[in-house]
């Protein structure tokens, strides 16, 4: 028998602020968080000199529990302690150790300062930028392992390491892990550490936003005059029990995961697939038992690139038959990468919570290319609902979909 799955507890690090209170307050101002990076304009032939960084530190962590953490990965681990801590559960508990707990982490890969100290050591032939925590900081699963070490999880551990559904698989995979009985508890998430090395790779295939002058204005999900998507950065974890278990301990229910569909398109790399697109969102609908007009809300990926912007409003058009209400967290934090898929889910979570749901900012006039969609604009929209869809789409044709229950128990 299934089992059902549970969010006791989640928090994030972004550039809207950690914690609720304060990104609600960002989200009813509109606050866009796009900064020009100036340090950037020493990059020559780089068109963009945008993202949105998170203001952060570990300075109040002893160094010798963070040696080996990269950027990457000590957002992560912060933002995975505020989590516990939010469930109720704590850093210390026994539960964590008894082999019923695991993790399901992912980013798009380790920190890139440590892969440059690989590199200067085959272009210089000196290794005396490599240390015993340089591959350690590097390498992709970073985020997962340390997590694990530091609190001592001894149970499954899942890396998911696929660009911008590194976030949105891990916490489908932890989902289905707990719906199988496997375990009791899983950490999920993703994180992402900014380089103006993310920035290149969008900016080379022409689809980083170029509005150096007016940060503001951009990104412009929908838009008609959009020009492309920001880099952001910061780092999201949710905590997922089974239903029986936190009841059991008296935790204080947030949401049920309802349902969960992941695919590929099996076509092409970086070229979005409206069809495929929309077989993610049916797999997650199929997986609830749900009918497409239980949905209230979906949380688009929204990256404002031209492609992705039109197959993806066209695909959830497809799949719902109806102008639903839809809006793109990325006009705020810019594209988080592989920490999207939960920063996304969390803050969606908590304005259902809210009843309020933020608009898509510089949607001024919609692109007559993109589908039928209620798109949210000007003040947000008051919504009183059950079920959201929160949506992601990665490189490699990888598409994600999840469901949340508004319950509280």
């Amino acid at each position: 028998m299934r089992k059902r799955v549970v969010i006791t507890g989640g928090a994030v690090i972004s550039a809207l602020g950690n914690e609720w209170p304060d990104i609600f307050k960002n989200l009813r101002t509109g606050k866009n968080c796009v900064r020009y990076m100036k340090d950037w304009e020493k990059y020559t032939r780089m068109n963009t000199m945008l993202a949105a960084p998170v203001d952060f530190s570990m300075s109040n962590y002893p160094r010798k529990k963070t040696r080996g953490l990269g950027r990457v990965a000590q957002l992560a681990l912060v933002s995975a302690e505020k989590a516990l801590t939010n469930a109720g559960i704590g850093t210390d508990n026994p539960e964590l150790k008894n082999g019923r707990a695991g993790i399901s982490y992912g980013s798009s890969m380790g920190s890139v300062d440590s892969l440059l100290d690989f590199y200067s050591m085959l272009v210089l032939h000196d290794m005396k930028n490599i240390s015993a925590t340089t591959y350690i900081k590097a390498m992709p699963q970073t985020c997962a392992a340390n997590i694990g070490v530091f609190f001592g999880l001894t149970g499954r551990i899942i890396t998911t390491n696929t660009a911008c559904t590194s976030g949105s698989q891990a916490l489908g995979f932890a989902y289905e892990t707990i719906q199988r009985g496997i375990q009791d508890i899983m950490l999920a998430g993703g994180a992402e550490e900014l380089s103006p090395a993310d920035a290149a790779v969008f900016d080379t295939l022409f689809a980083a936003s170029c509005k150096n002058d007016t940060p503001e204005k951009t990104p412009a999900a929908y838009d008609k005059n959009r020009d492309g998507l920001v880099v952001g950065e910061g780092a999201g974890t949710l905590v997922l029990e089974e239903y029986e278990h936190a009841k059991k301990r008296g935790a204080n229910i947030i949401a049920e995961i309802a349902g969960f569909g992941t695919n590929t398109d099996g076509s092409h790399i970086t070229q979005p697939n409206r069809e495929t697109m929309g077989i993610a969102m049916k797999l997650a609908l199929e997986d609830s038992g749900l009918e497409p007009v239980t949905i209230g809300y979906v949380n688009t990926h929204g990256t404002a690139t031209d492609a992705g912007d039109v197959a993806e409003s066209w695909a959830t058009a497809d799949v719902f038959q109806k102008s639903i209400p839809a809006s793109t967290l990325k006009s705020y934090i810019g594209h988080t990468l592989g920490a999207c898929g939960v920063i996304e889910a969390w803050i969606s979570i908590n304005m259902m919570k809210e009843k309020w749901f933020s608009p898509n900012l510089n949607l001024n006039e919609l692109d007559p290319r993109c589908g039928p969609l209620d798109y949210i604009t000007g003040s947000g929209r008051e919504i009183d609902t059950e079920y959201i869809m929160s949506n992601n789409f990665a490189f490699g044709g990888i598409n994600t979909s999840l469901i949340f229950r508004n319950i509280s128990e």
